[in-house]
């Protein structure tokens, strides 16, 4: 079931007032591009959109928030846009949806892409210009298992140290295997950042979550693994869990905090934890569809980065207004009081155990919204490591593929019409004459130690005892 709200004309059902400043702002863009078309200043050459009314997806996560944000604050009607969000049953659906055409874009996993251009899953040529945010996730587990981790966690002060390795969870599976059971865990798609995290999380451990074998018509994942990983949607995460279907999982907010509410489960890693300052969800059309509007591209973009400069303005004062904007059924639909729990600077473990994360979601600092290629390169690198790319690629392949797909050009053009039109300084930025779309590899740091440069991806997948590399195959 789909949940769809727009406005059209001067009707207006829910009564809200902030709808006729909606419909202001829509009458006096026009005035306002007159003005823009005489003028000299830069955001002039900025031309006016293909297309006005647009349907976007979106899944519902706390990381969606840059649409709902970039819609109730007026920044797309700003851009003389008439938006519709709809949120949407899965991921899949999602990527389908965008792919056909029936979306205009969407909010998607950085993965999904990647994924579509090299043609694992459904294979379309699909694009970003937008990098939602950066972390955002965790791993939890099931009240059972964590009272049998517990004893082999570090404890200081009477609580936990973090980030918790799953070493301490290696007996636990050890005992699921003894008594002839399996152990198992969910994540929300095959190429998703909860995917490759979680994977991440268990090989760093030695434990082996598994691998890919496209080409011989496998695409568990499950090959060889001592813990069986499955797709399950995000919303369904703690019934899954509570019913006891699998015994940990991996996925965004507000799903592991609904776990704690429920008393049903442990957060036991943030992904900020597990691997830091690499996007997490991006904004996603077809190529075809950049091509064919690229003005309302720009457009979009720089409605969204307006958005990610306000949820993280003056120390994230503005997310929990954000929190409160996204528990409506429409949005996210959870409790405030569960999406606060970590959108507003803490998050909580254990009940009770609140501590302070400022950075679990990001949704501008650290240049969060730049399409880095070396992003880009940290995925393909994962769907290398678990057989998704069953072959051996060239470092150039791994380059080459990310310029198809992250496009920092149009995300710069977005950027400079916002500087030009004084809503953003250029300081908000990266420096866009010396950047080489690569972060440097102190940008990063991983919970086994291992060090990321994106431009040598074959080296860095060489380092890792759990996985495929050079000419190894399935």
């Amino acid at each position: 079931m789909v949940n769809t709200f727009t406005y059209k004309g001067l009707h207006n059902p829910s009564g809200n007032a902030s709808f006729f400043i909606k419909v202001l702002r829509q009458f006096t863009f026009a005035i306002t591009c007159c003005i823009a078309l005489a003028a000299t200043h830069a955001h002039a050459k900025l031309g006016p959109s293909e297309k006005e009314d647009l349907k976007f997806g979106f899944i519902k996560l706390t990381d969606m928030v840059p649409l709902a944000v970039a819609y109730e604050l007026g920044y797309f009607d700003d851009e003389g846009l008439s938006v519709q969000l709809e949120a949407q049953a899965n991921w899949k659906v999602l990527l389908d949806r965008v792919i056909t055409g029936e979306l205009d874009g969407a909010h998607m996993l950085a993965g999904q892409p990647l994924g579509a251009t090299i043609g694992f899953g459904t294979e379309a040529h699909v694009v970003t210009a937008f990098a939602m945010d950066l972390h955002g996730n965790a791993c939890t587990v099931s009240n059972d298992v964590w009272k049998a981790m517990k004893p082999h966690v570090t404890i200081k002060d009477g609580k936990p140290v973090h980030p918790i390795t799953a070493d301490a969870l290696k007996p636990v599976i050890k005992s699921f295997h003894d008594k002839g059971k399996s152990f198992n865990m969910g994540m929300v798609f095959p190429v998703s950042t909860h995917n490759y995290e979680l994977r991440y999380w268990l090989a760093a451990a030695g434990i082996k979550p598994g691998f890919y074998a496209p080409h011989k018509g496998d695409i568990t994942g499950q090959l060889n693994a001592d813990v069986l990983i499955s797709v399950t949607p995000p919303p369904q995460m703690p019934a899954t869990l509570e019913a006891g279907t699998i015994n940990g999982y991996c996925v965004g907010e507000p799903w592991n905090q609904q776990a704690v509410f429920r008393n049903i489960g442990v957060p036991v890693v943030t992904n900020r934890d597990l691997r830091n300052n690499i996007v997490e969800k991006v904004f996603g059309v077809t190529k075809t569809w950049a091509d064919e509007n690229p003005n309302t591209h720009i457009r979009v973009v720089k409605a969204l980065i307006r958005a990610g400069k306000w949820l993280d303005d003056k120390d994230n004062a503005n997310r929990a207004e954000a929190a409160k904007m996204i528990s409506q059924s429409h949005y996210v639909g959870a409790d405030y009081k569960v999406i606060a729990n970590s959108m507003t600077g803490v998050f909580e473990y254990e009940r009770g155990d609140v501590r302070k994360e400022p950075d679990f979601n990001v949704f501008f600092r650290y240049h969060a919204t730049y399409p880095y290629y070396s992003d880009a390169v940290w995925f393909l690198t994962q769907m290398r490591r678990w057989g998704q790319i069953p072959e051996e690629k060239p470092d150039a392949w791994y380059m080459e593929t990310a310029k198809k797909v992250f496009l920092p050009e149009v995300y710069q053009q977005a950027a400079k019409e916002l500087i030009a039109e004084g809503k953003l300084k250029a300081t908000d930025f990266p420096d866009f004459a010396s950047e080489t779309g690569y972060r440097t590899t102190d940008a990063h740091t991983f919970i086994d130690g291992i060090v990321f440069d994106g431009t040598k991806p074959n080296d860095y997948l060489s380092k890792f005892a759990i996985g495929l590399k050079g000419k190894e195959k399935l």
